[in-house]
């Protein structure tokens, strides 16, 4: 959660602080050296300068909730980005005019104006470099984007050191100099606008982060179906909703697995800011039940863990009719410590509605396991598969459910 005095706030200062160097200085070597290109570069930087007044505005206030604005103003930076973009714009068109319409007097200069519009290449190139990297670190769309623009400041900066290079041997080729300048700066602002409106239009988040999601929640043994996930950005923090079905009808349980779910999408994806699921009992006809039995005689076993294989029997109960059953080996079953909890895992994994023991598991491991899942466990008090499937296709089983 963002905090009322953001690390990454200092950035946007040092943008302002570099914005109104650079357009002081290409400013004075405008007059220097006469060329149209660096005295449009320098307008650039000019409106750069409001930009990163509009960037740590935006910074400031994204960061503000209020009983007005329970969900915050994250989105905020992406107003601040658009504001960019349409700098960038008036900046292209400024540009556009002077190359079009301007006046250009070719002032005698030393070879030292080169060196210094040189290092006017290099200041805004390492900064876009760093800035970038923190905006990505915060996940922060205005620095990223401001970012960007200070990269659309190289390729400027770049083809008006080679237009003064160039008028330094005679060459005219200010004007033109000027116009693939303007290109660049339309193509960066394009880039800024259309990425800022899809987030202040709630467009999707990208489809990979939220199949890492609906990952994330099929993996909990107690989810049946995930119906959906949709989620969509406001600034640098993510809203995602999921609409589940739970393997348990008890509300409590129910619960306890949707904050167990958030917590755990929240650890692995960065800047959720709020996780809304919403669940629903599992509607089923066909119910999986599972019991442990001592091997080809089909006998019950007494013990969970000990047991050497597991019948699962999938059990229509509008027809009372088996539809399936067969056998699971039991990997465990041999092990000193820990063979009823792996078990559990092991069960977990062939999704049961039921779990038939003539033990009972509750306050122990696998019992655990089961209730997290959101799967019955029941004491039965019948000796063998027989008996327990009769009882069940006719309903009469007489069981202690925990």
């Amino acid at each position: 959660m963002p905090n009322n005095n953001p690390p990454y706030l200092k950035v946007g200062i040092y943008s302002l602080l570099v914005n109104l160097t650079l357009a002081a200085v290409k400013l004075i070597l405008s007059f220097v050296t006469g060329s149209l290109a660096l005295r449009a570069d320098a307008i650039h930087s000019s409106v750069d300068v409001f930009g990163s007044i509009a960037l740590i505005v935006g910074l400031v206030i994204s960061n503000r909730k209020t009983s007005k604005f329970p969900y915050g103003l994250y989105k905020m930076e992406n107003v601040v980005s658009v504001i960019i973009s349409l700098l960038l714009f008036v900046t292209a068109y400024e540009l556009i005019s002077e190359a079009v319409k301007g006046e250009t007097t070719t002032v005698p200069y030393r070879g030292g104006v080169l060196g210094i519009v040189g290092a006017l290449v290099l200041v805004p190139f390492i900064f876009s470099r760093y800035e970038i990297k923190v905006g990505k670190r915060y996940h922060s769309p205005s620095l990223i984007a401001d970012g960007k623009q200070f990269r659309a400041d190289v390729l400027s900066a770049s083809i008006v050191f080679f237009a003064l290079l160039a008028q330094y041997f005679g060459f005219p080729l200010d004007r033109i100099a000027a116009g693939i300048v303007t290109l660049f700066i339309v193509y960066a602002g394009w880039g800024l606008l259309s990425d800022s409106m899809r987030v202040l239009l709630d467009a999707s988040v990208n489809r990979e982060t939220l199949d890492q999601i609906r990952s994330t929640i099929e993996a909990e043994p107690a989810v049946s179906t995930v119906k959906s996930v949709t989620g969509r950005n406001s600034g640098r923090f993510m809203f995602v909703e999921a609409d589940i079905k739970l393997r348990t009808k008890n509300l409590t349980k129910a619960h306890q697995i949707s904050e167990r779910l958030e917590k755990t999408i929240k650890e692995k994806e960065c800047c959720v800011d709020r996780m809304l699921i919403h669940y629903e009992p599992e509607t089923k006809i066909v119910y999986r039940y599972v019991f442990p039995v001592t091997g080809p005689d089909k006998k019950i076993g007494k013990h969970f863990g000990e047991s050497p294989q597991f019948m699962l029997v999938d059990i229509d109960t509008t027809k009372k009719k088996i539809e399936r059953q067969n056998l699971l080996d039991n990997p465990y079953f041999t092990l000193e410590k820990g063979k009823g909890i792996k078990v559990a895992q092991l069960l977990l994994e062939h999704n049961p509605d039921v779990v038939y023991t003539r033990e009972d598991l509750s306050g122990k491991g696998p019992g655990y396991a089961f209730a997290d899942a959101g799967v019955e466990t029941r004491q039965t008090t019948s000796r063998n598969a027989e008996e327990l499937l009769d009882h069940l296709l006719s309903g009469s089983e007489q069981t202690s459910e925990k």
